[in-house]
């Protein structure tokens, strides 16, 4: 019989504690805090992500419900609903922010050679984000229509894995350009974008960092031809041009030349249109850069379903993005684990098992391996031979 650890103690063993505690020195989150440190803050939400609590009565009856097990789970302070709620209202968001920025450093070192359906030897990056309904009566701060509040995340994303590299919290107005302002771009790295990222001076000034972008081309985007390259219409592809701008004022914006994919997808009958600075990677690679921007929709999904980000246990923009980053943290956590201990079962799944054995004591790597049963045939040696040759 298994009498060690506690499932969410072995799972809060790989959170990194010298940098959380870095963390909240340089924030002072526990200023003043005589029993209910931060430690204790993540671990109640955390415990609230992996098993999809609702709100913070909620979270504070399971909890102590298993009262004899939180001190061995990690729990030193009392859980209380309006200590928690006086947490995430005051506590800075940057702590869980930061922390996640560390996870999300030993995430991508452990996925640096995964494989993401493209032959390629750089780092490809996907930028997008997705909106998150909220009620303008409780979250008057966050602007999105007339009658009604929304945030949105802004994410940047490295394919390999599928880790979320960067995660902007912002009310519903703010456009996706800005975003393009916060990268910090990364020589010789693609970044995958949607046609609503289209702004010639900001790609130009992306260009001229030495970075290549692949962006899907509006329509109304005025170009002239300069060269073109023979194709493999077979593949789906149409055309592999070299152009210039000749709008009012791209060319002035965007003065290089661009290259320019058009790609039929025979799958849904859509035509696309491809923007790129790089001239040597196959037209074809351009066009399947382009398709693996769905990971970060695929991503926008999982979390929306599996983690608690859709309804919250604040109302402030703090206790919003506090949420927010801890969800982020434990999704990447558990990626974490499951590269450490070798698990070939979806993050779903781990998430599913990890939420009914919190409070239990089984080894978590025996826990999560996947196990086949097999019919083993066994004879009955009971019966007697009827007959005697």
């Amino acid at each position: 019989m298994y009498t060690g650890q506690l499932v969410f103690s072995q799972l809060m063993d790989f959170l990194p504690k010298h940098p959380f505690n870095s963390c909240v020195q340089h924030y002072r989150g526990n200023y003043r805090a005589r029993e209910f440190s931060c430690f204790d803050q993540f671990l109640c939400m955390a415990f609230a992500q992996l098993t999809g609590r609702e709100s913070l009565r909620d979270i504070e009856t399971c909890l102590r419900a298993m009262q004899p097990k939180l001190y061995h789970a990690g729990f030193r302070g009392r859980v209380s609903r309006s200590t928690l709620a006086d947490a995430n209202e005051r506590r800075d968001w940057r702590i869980f922010a930061d922390l996640a920025q560390v996870l999300i450093h030993t995430a991508r070192a452990l996925y640096a050679g995964e494989d993401f359906g493209v032959e390629l030897e750089q780092t490809a990056y996907v930028l997008d984000s997705t909106t998150i309904d909220l009620c303008l009566s409780l979250f008057p701060w966050a602007h999105f229509r007339r009658h009604k509040a929304a945030i949105k995340l802004h994410t940047l994303m490295d394919l390999r894995g599928s880790i979320p590299c960067s995660v902007h919290v912002t009310h519903g107005k703010t456009s996706d350009l800005k975003m393009l302002d916060e990268i910090i771009p990364e020589p010789g790295a693609f970044y995958i974008m949607d046609r609503g990222c289209i702004d010639f001076a900001r790609l130009y000034a992306l260009a001229q960092s030495l970075a290549y972008f692949v962006i899907r081309s509006k329509d109304k985007v005025i170009y002239t031809r300069v060269s073109r390259a023979r194709v493999d219409k077979s593949t789906g592809l149409r055309s592999d041009l070299t152009v210039r701008l000749t709008g009012p004022l791209s060319p002035q914006r965007y003065p290089a030349p661009l290259r320019c994919v058009r790609y039929f997808d025979a799958e849904t009958g859509r035509r696309f249109i491809f923007l790129t600075n790089n001239f040597a990677l196959p037209a074809l690679i351009v066009a399947r850069l382009y398709r693996c921007r769905w990971q970060v929709e695929l991503f926008f999904k999982w979390i929306k379903q599996h983690l608690r980000i859709k309804a919250f246990f604040g109302t402030s923009q703090n206790a919003v993005k506090t949420q927010v980053w801890i969800a982020i943290s434990i999704y990447v956590l558990v990626a974490i684990i499951k590269k450490e201990l070798r698990i070939q079962r979806p993050l779903s799944e781990i998430l599913q098992i990890l939420s009914i054995l919190l409070f239990e004591k089984v080894p978590m790597a025996q826990a999560l391996t996947t196990t086949e049963l097999q019919n083993l045939k066994v004879g009955c040696h009971n019966q007697l031979p009827l007959f005697d040759f």
